[in-house]
């Protein structure tokens, strides 16, 4: 019902929806005066009024769920117009209002820390259209996840293939959003399902005595003047035989998922039952939609009913019927026949959504990017991007790059003035690999990029809790990667300013070892320095080439484009710098 309004005007559908909920409002507080004054009347005078009670109460029920689902559409539409303002939050970068995951930064990790993979501006903001924990958590773990390019691939073709979908995509995201405010843990629910507390066929005998025992005698009581103290003694005896599932219900009730998260999943199962996809992975989510024997979406929405009723036998109508007619018995049934045909299957649709909730982050992230760079993965050990820019920076003032490490090349000494942008392009490089390792087109034309595992140095920071220096952190650093090429890992790495923490002489000759070192073990990647000596090792190094970034001085003016070029860098400008903030030489 949610999903008729896609093509309708959002602010229309709003106010029609609203008009609409008003009206079920009015006439349900009209109806429930109306019970009021039959139950008054009929009491009292005109015991014959009381036949009408069943059909007025049915239409209090139909207007109750009349309203809510008008409320329900309204949190949609109100969802899908919010989804509208914080795309356009992402196109001008404005990402202060969005999660910014920052619990998952991990400084052993290598490389999550380095490239503003979480944090405040971070590319998590960008891609997170997740709404459960676990959706989150999963998009996580792949944004972490060493580079594997079959399964970058797979998620590629999926990723492509749900572009297209803008409707799908926008449906799946609001429907998410508008119904599952607090998640609640599904663990209990689980072990409630995996329990082994099956209906008794002795049960058969209430379920079917009290509604029509309950009905005989409330017949009696009324039109046949018999004692109200049977009727009271039936009550007790519905409380004995009650009893008995009492306990049960009572772990139901309590095990039981909120009821936007059980919403939320029949709506997303009846979208994926509509849909017909291609590519290998996506095939594989669906199908535990696509089977003949179970609907998932009808299940859900039965669970969803079930939960709401049991949920609310505390609520006074539910009471008073449930002792006259024992409703618990009819109730514990229907679940319990839910649980015997449905409740194995509960937890790989769980798993469906979580996987089909990242993929649709990343679709919905491409699409608002309009990326269409050519990515294509290769066994040799090679990097080639064309027109790169950073993600985190506005298109209309990102400047990109072009950049080729031949196999025959193994590191490039990149060398430059302060602020010319030699860190943004290494964080540029590393960013784009993750989103490459995603199954995401890279910001770029074009990017070529043999099977690496990812590795950077860059924000190697001290710490006083742990007593350790800046210096010793940078050092923990490299010993992780001299570790990983010893392993014979292919690994790619980003090396921003290595040995900062100590003199220049030995900072010269320790990098110029290291830089030996990693080349013999295999290791390839991209080292920036303020050491210009070291380009100097060019002439030495055949698998060495110089690379920098430039500025120009123009009087109290320091100009950058931003744009690596062959060779070391020829001028720096860190004296003017310092002029210009006023240290006079």
């Amino acid at each position: 019902m949610l999903l008729n309004l896609d093509d309708q005007d959002l602010d229309k559908a709003l106010k029609s929806t609203q008009r609409k909920a008003a009206g079920f409002s009015i006439s349900r507080l009209f109806v429930f005066f109306l019970i009021m004054a039959i139950l008054i009347v009929g009491l009292s005078e005109w015991t014959l009024l009381l036949l009408t009670l069943p059909f007025v109460i049915a239409l209090f029920v139909y207007l109750i769920l009349g309203f809510n689902n008008e409320k329900d559409k309204e949190a949609f539409v109100l969802e899908l117009k919010s989804m509208e303002i914080s795309r356009n939050k992402r196109a001008a970068r404005e990402l202060q209002d969005f999660d910014a995951g920052e619990e998952f930064l991990e400084k052993a990790h290598p490389f999550v820390n380095d490239l503003d993979l979480f944090g405040a501006h971070s590319l998590f903001q960008m891609l997170n259209h997740t709404v459960t924990a676990a959706g989150k958590a999963l998009l996580v773990k792949w944004m972490k996840a060493p580079i594997n390019a079959m399964e970058a691939q797979s998620r590629y073709a999926a990723i492509e293939e749900l572009r297209p979908k803008e409707k799908f995509l926008e449906n799946f995201e609001a429907v998410g959003r508008a119904f599952i405010k607090t998640e609640k843990s599904k663990s209990n629910f689980y072990e409630w399902l995996a329990a082994k507390d099956k209906w008794k066929h002795i049960y058969f005998l209430p379920l079917l005595l009290g509604p029509i025992g309950g009905l005989l005698l409330l017949g009696a009581t009324l039109y046949n003047d018999l004692s109200p103290a049977w009727l009271g003694m039936w009550i007790l005896l519905g409380m004995f035989f009650l009893s008995f599932i009492f306990k049960r219900m009572q772990q139901a009730s309590f095990a039981m998922p909120n009821k936007g998260d059980l919403k939320t999943f029949g709506l997303w199962a009846e979208l994926l039952e509509k849909e017909d996809f291609q590519s290998p992975l996506l095939k594989e989510i669906q199908i535990p939609f696509k089977s003949t024997a179970i609907e998932a979406s009808m299940a859900m929405k039965s669970l969803e009913q079930k939960s709401f009723m049991i949920q609310n036998r505390f609520n006074l109508m539910y009471l008073i019927f449930n002792l006259l007619f024992w409703l618990d018995f009819f109730l514990w049934w229907r679940l319990a026949k839910w649980k015997t045909k449905y409740g194995e299957h509960l937890n790989n649709w769980e798993k469906s959504f979580e996987n089909l909730q990242v993929l649709v982050s990343l679709s919905a992230f491409s699409n608002e990017e309009s990326l269409d760079g050519k990515i294509t993965w290769t066994h040799n050990d090679e990097l080639r991007v064309e027109n790169i820019t950073h993600p985190l920076i506005l298109p209309s003032k990102a400047i990109g790059n072009d950049f080729d490490l031949s196999s025959s090349q193994k590191i490039v000494l990149l060398t430059g003035a302060n602020m010319s942008g030699k860190t943004t392009f290494m964080r540029t490089l590393g960013i784009n690999m993750v989103l490459a390792n995603l199954g995401l087109p890279p910001f770029a034309k074009e990017f070529q990029c043999g099977d690496f595992q990812l590795f950077t140095s860059m924000r190697n920071t001290d710490n006083l809790g742990e007593s350790v220096s800046s210096f010793y952190a940078e050092l923990a650093r490299i010993k992780d990667l001299l570790d990983q090429t010893a392993a014979g890992i292919r690994v790619f790495f980003l090396l921003d300013e290595i040995l900062k923490g100590t003199n220049t002489t030995d900072r010269i000759m320790g990098s110029e070892a290291l830089i030996r070192q990693l080349a013999d073990a295999g290791g390839k990647g991209i080292i920036s320095t303020h050491d210009i000596e070291l380009s100097s090792l060019e002439k030495t190094l055949d698998y060495l080439v110089n690379k920098s970034f430039h500025s120009e001085i123009d009087d109290q003016e320091i100009r950058f484009d931003y744009k690596i070029k062959s060779g070391p860098c020829p001028s720096f400008n860190a004296h003017k710098l310092m002029e210009l903030m006023g240290i006079r030489f």
